[in-house]
């Protein structure tokens, strides 16, 4: 019986037990809570058991070691409390996984763990086991994996544990082990991961690591008392991928012949480049000195690269653009200067970006906006100045941004209140001036926000009191002034968030004056001005736009306004700049939708009362010309009730939008990840099923099949009935008669790319059939491509396909 990653709530039933002949029972990734009943101990002939990723509480009912026939008892991620019974293995002749990690349970590890000699993967992580390792364990000569990390685990490895011969994973990070790393865990020959890190070890390594372990992948042991040096012969380790061993006390320098020749005193040399196999490289906390070599581009698989806390000094070369495989970028705490090097902002692949207590000054470049699936973005302490780019508006996947200690200026745009990922926000230290945005009452994600020290005046907004998560808040030495909101997150805030306001008024409790109550009398005569003067004023003004309107009307018969205004809709009535500008307000930020890479996107009301969506290109980047034109060329004739409607365009020579049919219900990101929106399964699939019509008729309906290229959720929009509406055409393709694919530069969104168009740039419909699929999987498990625990080979599409 299988039921994983549904929605099922609610207690396990005990009458399952009545299903005597099951075999297998797996209900993983639900919200079930409860115990587990122990009637499921009287299913004797069940080989695996899988509950993972639920609510369970309680402990493990003895019965469930009663059956002989176990193989997998997963358990992992639950609630799950109590000891490891001393019998558990009596009965367990034939077990081969044992998955506890992520609960709450205590206790010792039990020796007699020994009993299940066919056990093959053992993972007790994440718990609050106690005592020492129990040298018994040796006598489990099958295991293959044995995770031992985030325990409170002392005393010192048995040399027993070197019988594992078997063994390929061993982590015991994040322990209490104490004495030297025994020298018997470099007999296990078949060991690819190792992870000592976080421990009190002390003393030195083995003289020839490498040679003994030649299968080795990964190998930690940061966070230690380590002394002596890494011996040569890793080398030999032609396997190696990851190295940390940060944060020792090594002394002499690693030897050149590794490649790396990272001298932890001294510069990193240009041998670094040898490097080419490795994923990740950790040097942080160290004396290295010196500037980072260009020979670093040469480490193409490169994946993480920290190198904080250390001495490294110049400007950050533009060679380390040229790692189109970064994800995670670890500079701070050096003594770089100079300015950001514009190219990393084509480092897409980034998710993690570090240049925080450096040196660095000059303007923010705005291309870092292009990094559009970063997640955690932090340059405080620098000496950046200048406005704050409107681009940072576009790390829609931020859940961290700090600008802290710089020397920024201007206001704080609201676009940076579309962010609504982001959790920890810091403006603080600055010279940043103007009214807080009102849209930051929008970032509804946010619990952590800090603009201490600037020169912010105006009210506090009242949509604050929307960000029922916030549990920091700093608007200590600004300029602000009126009454502080009361609502919200505002009822459990002290003094301390607002100091040095001298013109903030409101409760007692913050230190502040009273608010004025104005008087009666003057209300009533503010009434009886507004009652008199407003409608006179509203009538002088609709008389001057009248006698304007008029005014262009007669001129524009006169003369060519350059505009070449292009209707994509037959019939429709033509739309001049002039008309978009006041529809949209002048362009207003408090009208603005979303952005993306080319253009910004408004919300406009016509005269006749028609909403729409005005999207501007802008056209000073290089390719908004182009995405203008490829997305007026698709959707010219293109028709499906499931497409975007395109109404008309507005076009000169420095000036391109298209008006486009407004959505009402926004993006289907924002239902998927917003916090006051949610989806059931029906509207789900019914979401589905719009897209693939759309993509149908894309791809068979119309006469040139056409290629979308950027299928994600925040392309998909949905209007008053959730009807879902594809749109962003801005990199789509053409095939021609008889073309099954094309090649094209322009680079869709990570994630969401097929691996041959990744690779190669080769476009077909069968990029979009990818891409849909990996949409699927995100619509329905509300896990994004670029979640933080894709590391490495793991994907969305694997990780679904495991289950």
């Amino acid at each position: 019986m299988r039921l994983s990653f549904n929605q099922f709530s609610g207690e396990i039933p005990s009458s399952i037990s009545n299903l005597t002949k099951l075999q297998m029972l797996r209900i993983r990734g639900n919200y079930l809570v409860g115990e587990i009943p122990r009637e499921l101990g009287h299913l004797g002939g069940m080989t695996l058991l899988d509950l993972q990723n639920n609510r369970l509480i309680g402990s493990i009912p003895p019965s469930i070691f009663n059956i002989t026939t176990m193989q997998k008892l997963a358990l992992t991620n639950n609630s799950l409390t109590g000891t490891l019974p001393i019998t558990i293995c009596d009965h367990l002749p034939n077990l081969e996984g044992l998955y506890l990690s992520g609960n709450n349970l205590d206790g010792v590890i039990p020796p007699t763990l020994e009993k299940c000699r066919k056990l093959q993967f053992m993972l007790l992580s994440v718990n609050q086991f106690i005592g020492t390792l129990p040298r018994e364990l040796a006598n489990l000569t099958a295991l293959t994996v044995l995770d031992l990390r985030d325990l409170h685990l002392k005393g010192e490895i048995p040399a027993e544990l070197g019988n594992l011969r078997k063994l390929k994973a061993l982590s015991l990070y994040n322990n209490v082990f104490t004495g030297p790393v025994p020298d018997s865990i470099f007999n296990m020959s078949e060991l690819q991961i190792i992870g000592l890190g976080e421990n009190r070890f002390s003393g030195t390594l083995t003289s020839d690591l490498g040679r003994r372990l030649p299968n080795l992948e990964k190998f930690s042991c940061s966070g230690n008392r380590l002394s002596g040096f890494i011996s040569s012969s890793i080398s030999n380790s032609s396997r190696l991928t990851g190295l940390d061993i940060s944060w020792n006390s090594f002394t002499d320098p690693i030897p050149e012949s590794l490649g790396q020749g990272c001298k932890l005193k001294g510069i990193i040399p240009e041998e670094i480049g040898n490097l080419t196999g490795m994923t990740m490289m950790s040097l942080q906390n160290n004396e290295l000195a010196g500037h980072i070599p260009n020979t670093i581009q040469r480490m193409l698989n490169l994946q993480e690269l920290y190198l904080q806390s250390n001495k490294i000094e110049g400007p950050i070369p533009d060679s380390i653009c040229n790692l189109k495989s970064l994800g995670a970028l670890d500079l701070s705490g050096n003594h770089f200067s100079s300015s950001v090097p514009p190219c990393l902002g084509s480092v897409t692949s980034l998710r993690k970006l570090y240049l925080a207590n450096n040196r660095l000054n000059s303007r923010l470049p705005a291309s870092l906006g292009s990094l559009q699936d970063l997640i955690e973005f932090n340059v405080s302490s620098n000496l950046f100045s200048g406005q704050i780019p409107l681009e940072i508006g576009n790390l829609k996947a931020a859940t961290l941004i700090d600008l802290s200690k710089n020397d920024f200026s201007g206001k704080i745009s609201n676009i940076l209140g579309f962010l609504d990922k982001v959790i920890k926000l810091s403006l603080a230290h600055n010279r940043l001036q103007g009214p807080i945005p009102d849209s930051f009452g929008k970032m509804l994600a946010l619990e952590f926000l800090d603009l201490y020290n600037n020169n912010l005046s105006g009210e506090i907004p009242k949509s604050l009191e929307a960000l029922v998560y916030l549990k920091y808040l700093n608007f200590s030495f600004n300029k602000l002034s009126g009454e502080i909101p009361t609502g919200g997150p505002f009822a459990n805030l002290t003094s301390q968030s607002f100091l040095s306001n001298n013109a903030l008024c409101g409760d007692s409790k913050f230190h502040v004056s009273p608010c004025v109550i104005k008087s009666t009398k003057r209300s009533k005569r503010k009434k009886t001005i507004l009652v008199l003067y407003v409608p006179l004023g509203m009538g002088l003004l609709f008389l001057a736009l009248a006698l304007a309107y008029v005014f262009l009307r007669l001129r524009k018969k006169k003369k060519n306004a350059g505009q070449a205004d292009v209707s994509l809709v037959k019939g429709h009535e033509r739309i001049s700049y002039y008309e978009l500008e006041q529809a949209t307000e002048g362009f207003s930020e408090s009208n603005l939708l979303g952005s993306g890479s080319f253009s910004m996107v408004y919300k406009g009301i016509l005269k006749d009362g028609t909403p729409l969506a005005a999207k501007v290109f802008n056209v000073q980047l290089e390719g908004a010309f182009k995405s203008f034109d490829t997305e007026c060329e698709m959707l010219r004739n293109l028709r499906h009730r499931n497409l975007t409607k395109v109404i008309t365009s507005c076009s000169n020579l420095d000036f391109r939008a298209l008006l486009l049919e407004y959505m009402p219900n926004g993006t289907l990101e924002k239902w998927l990840y917003s916090h006051n929106f949610f989806l059931d399964l029906l509207q789900r699939l019914d979401i589905m099923i719009d897209v693939a019509s759309a993509m149908d008729y894309l791809h068979s309906g119309y006469s040139t099949p056409v290629v979308h290229c950027d299928l994600k959720p925040s392309n998909i929009l949905l209007d008053q009935d959730m009807v879902s509406h594809v749109s962003d055409f801005g990199i789509a393709k053409l095939l021609g008669a008889g073309e099954a694919f094309v090649q094209t530069r322009t680079i869709a969104t990570i994630g969401y790319i097929a691996p041959d168009y990744g690779q190669d740039g080769i476009v077909s419909t069968s990029c979009d059939v990818y891409s849909f699929g990996i949409l699927m999987m995100e619509t329905f498990t509300r896990m994004q491509p670029s979640d933080e625990r894709f590391t490495g080979d793991l994907s969305l599409r694997r990780w679904v396909g495991r289950w």
